[in-house]
C-alpha cells in the first residue's frame, strides 16, 4: 500500500478532483457506484493541467529548486 501523502497534498488533490472531475471525494468507499466515475476527456485534461501548474508553482516557491524564491 502507498504511504499517505501530506495533508496539504491531500487537500490539493481533493480540490482538483472536485473542481475538474466533479468527484466528491477521493476516499475509498468500497462501492463500485461510489468509487468509479465516468469522466470526460476534457475534465481529465483540465485536472492534469491543474496538477501540473500546482507542481510548477511549488517548484518556483521552493528555495531548493529555485534560488530566487
Amino acid at each position: 500500500m502507498n504511504p499517505k501523502p501530506p495533508a496539504a497534498l491531500e487537500n490539493l488533490l481533493q480540490q482538483i478532483a472536485q473542481e475538474h472531475l466533479l468527484i466528491e471525494t477521493l476516499e475509498t468507499r468500497r462501492s463500485d457506484r461510489l468509487d468509479f466515475h465516468d469522466v470526460a476527456v476534457w475534465g481529465v485534461k483540465s485536472a492534469l493541467l491543474a496538477a501540473f501548474e500546482a507542481g510548477r508553482q511549488a517548484a518556483l516557491n521552493d528555495p531548493a529548486t529555485n534560488p530566487q524564491a
